[in-house]
């Protein structure tokens, strides 16, 4: 049924691990081929040589730096002579720190991943999609979006922009059989954040999603979209951060990620 919707390929932005990787096992298990790229080639060769094992289907990789200036000539070019019914974009790196601390190379770079690539890669396929009458976008947002926080300012505001390009597109390209959906995860048991002091946030209480969860749970709603919470925890937590007054809700974010 996948297939026959979203494929007969689809793209995977930041398909080397975490839920991203889900994400691709769980096509290939409908049938539906793959294009994972990621900034790490070794994870990413990993997962590609998982779902060949597991599956018929094919899988083709590149190792691309999403905040290059030259990101669409590199995607035509993997991708120009297959058609791809779903475009994934789980890309995203989480890097605590001050504003002003942080190089302005780098919140920039934050700008060009989560902002500037999304676009380009959603006029892209979503033009092909449209022409085709069908398609599916997922856009992976974050429960950062709900509000701006210390030390998380451009990583939030960026999120935020995600989470309304997917429910401008889903309203824009649902009457051409174009399901988009916003995808919002909350802390999620990827490699990436246990590197980076998962183990401390489950110490203070903080539940993890599994990234097989998000990914399912993605997959189970594209088709209702503008936007889904994944996990019953989360869906309570951004429901008491929507009532909040904005202040409030900036330091109750503020205090729950730092």
């Amino acid at each position: 049924m996948l297939a026959q919707k979203y494929g007969p390929w689809a793209f995977i932005a930041g398909g080397s691990e975490g839920v991203g990787a889900s994400f691709a096992h769980k096509l290939a298990a409908q049938g539906i081929n793959l294009v994972l790229v990621a900034r790490k080639p070794e994870p990413l060769d990993q997962v590609a040589e998982q779902v060949r094992s597991a599956s018929t289907v094919q899988v083709r990789t590149a190792s691309l730096d999403l905040t290059a200036p030259d990101i669409l000539d590199r995607v035509k070019a993997l991708t120009d002579d297959v058609e791809v019914g779903m475009l994934i974009y789980n890309a995203g790196v989480i890097a605590p720190s001050s504003f002003l601390d942080r190089p302005l190379e780098r919140n920039l770079r934050g700008v060009r991943l989560n902002v500037t690539t999304p676009v380009i890669l959603c006029h892209h396929f979503g033009t092909k999609m449209r022409q085709r009458a069908r398609g599916g976008i997922i856009l992976l947002g974050s429960m950062s979006a709900f509000a701006g926080s210390r030390n998380f300012t451009v990583y939030s505001a960026s999120k935020a922009f995600d989470v309304i390009l997917g429910e401008g597109l889903w309203c824009e390209l649902k009457p051409y059989g174009i399901n988009v959906l916003s995808l919002i995860i909350g802390l999620t048991r990827t490699p990436k954040l246990m590197r980076g002091g998962g183990l401390k946030m489950e110490q203070a209480g903080h539940i993890l999603l599994e990234p097989d969860v998000a990914a399912q749970e993605g997959l189970d709603n594209l088709e209702k979209g503008p936007t889904y919470i994944v996990g019953a925890h989360n869906r309570k937590w951004g429901k008491e951060l929507a009532r909040m007054e904005r202040k409030a809700a900036v330091e109750a974010l503020t205090n729950y990620s730092n």
